[in-house]
């Protein structure tokens, strides 16, 4: 069975970069727990008990818990807690497993409210490393479990950039890679034509407009000649199009698709 594993993963590049970033994860955080003092709302949050298991050091949570920890907003030290949960928490995502109420850019907050960019390299790398990771992944692979247009949210929201989540995207020119950007472009038209990001951005540093603006800049660049060879459809190529014109010449084009907003 082990050696099957190994050999499936030699055939997917991807897939061994994302395993080797899950256990460097399990590596650098090792041992980590929240603060002694930390504490949470025993009516609202969770008990004494669960509160107490995030200051024991390398016990698995149990998925509830797990999610309760990483979506509550008012630890006194997210960045504590989160390098506590993060091994698991990374599995739990890659998986699909994670839950969120609305959209993956959810768990990004949890990692922008953590600061992650600020801490030392040791740290900060891996979790850089395994985001990349997990991103190129969901690009190249066919059997990727989570649809890399959320993966792509989720990586924004915990970075506030798209710079190098778009750089991945333009070093994968793969046929796969196409096809993700013609079905991540089908879920954002509808909110980019009415001039709306097409995710909540949950972390108050990250400047939303900036990040339209940026996306919608790159989809009628890089991305549009991307849809083109991807074989996406006529009218969805169309749509993206409409993104470069302004109001009234946008409703005004035989190709808008009339919505309403």
């Amino acid at each position: 069975m082990k050696a099957r594993h190994l050999l499936h993963l030699a055939d997917r590049p991807a897939q061994r970069r994302l395993s080797a970033a899950l256990e460097n994860l399990a590596v650098t955080f090792r041992g980590m727990t929240a603060r002694p003092d930390e504490h949470n709302c025993e009516c609202h949050w969770g008990s004494a008990e669960e509160l107490a298991l995030l200051k024991t050091p390398d016990v698995e949570l149990d998925p509830d818990l797990l999610r309760r920890a990483w979506q509550a907003t008012d630890w006194t030290d997210h960045a504590a807690v989160l390098r506590r949960i993060l091994p698991q928490f990374a599995k739990v995502l890659v998986a699909g497993r994670a839950e969120p109420l609305f959209g993956l850019e959810e768990a990004g907050s949890s990692f922008a409210r953590g600061r992650w960019q600020q801490w030392p390299d040791d740290h900060a790398d891996p979790v850089r490393e395994f985001l990349h990771a997990w991103w190129v992944e969901s690009l190249t692979d066919p059997d990727a479990v989570v649809p890399a247009d959320q993966v792509f949210v989720m990586c924004v929201e915990a970075s506030g950039t798209l710079g190098p989540w778009l750089a991945d995207w333009e070093e994968q020119t793969g046929h796969l890679s196409d096809r993700r950007l013609a079905e991540a472009a089908a879920e954002w038209e509808y909110e980019l034509l009415g001039e709306s990001l097409p995710w909540s951005v949950g972390w108050y540093e990250h400047d939303e407009d900036k990040l339209r603006t940026e996306l919608v800049s790159w989809l009628l660049g890089p991305g549009a000649k991307r849809l083109r060879e991807s074989g996406a459809s006529e009218d969805l190529q169309h749509r993206i199009r409409l993104l470069g014109l302004p109001g009234d010449d946008r409703w005004m084009d035989p190709h808008w698709p009339g919505h309403r907003y």
